[in-house]
């Protein structure tokens, strides 16, 4: 990553195991586009979330966000939706590495779970983990994004990565 990346705005917290279902529901998934998706956003978990939620806002949520069936589009509507990062107290797996791949950076840092309500101010230091809240002036630190996985964030996704390198190696040629 080059140079410090923060991050800021309001928190939408959410409580524990979050599902896929819940982020972005099955019946809309017959569709790829993620616009298309980010209109239906945590719409079983929060019917109003996609008009009360703005660009580079946080979902904040509990224990196993992102648990259920392994689906790439729960990452891409949240990405398209305009949320920056999302900070829970753990992440089912399959999100946690589909996340990364679609260039969503994501944080467990079950402190800040606790120490964060909903709607306020935060902001993330992303090459630190460093979040702070900035209604209660506490900080919280998570384990930094590591530099592979930072750098599938920069690219805005594994393909977008792919692509760069295969180009780059291209160009060497």
């Amino acid at each position: 990553m080059s140079g410090r990346v923060l991050l800021r705005g309001k928190a939408w917290q959410y409580g524990d195991n979050i599902d896929t279902d819940a982020i972005i529901p099955a019946r809309y998934l017959t569709s790829s586009d993620p616009k298309e998706l980010a209109k239906h956003c945590m719409e079983d978990a929060d019917i109003g979330f996609v008009k009360k939620a703005s660009e580079g806002d946080f979902i904040i949520a509990g224990k196993n966000f992102g648990c259920g069936s392994s689906r790439e589009h729960a990452p891409i509507a949240i990405k398209a939706a305009g949320i920056s990062c999302v900070i829970a107290k753990s992440f089912a797996r399959i999100f946690y590495r589909n996340a990364f791949n679609m260039g969503l950076p994501i944080f467990e840092c079950p402190e800040a779970v606790d120490g964060i309500g909903d709607g306020d101010e935060i902001q993330i230091d992303l090459a630190s983990g460093t979040i702070r809240n900035l209604k209660s002036g506490r900080e919280f630190h998570a384990n930094p994004i590591p530099p592979f996985m930072q750098e599938l964030i920069d690219a805005g996704g594994l393909i977008n990565y792919a692509r760069s390198r295969i180009a780059k190696k291209a160009g060497e040629k």
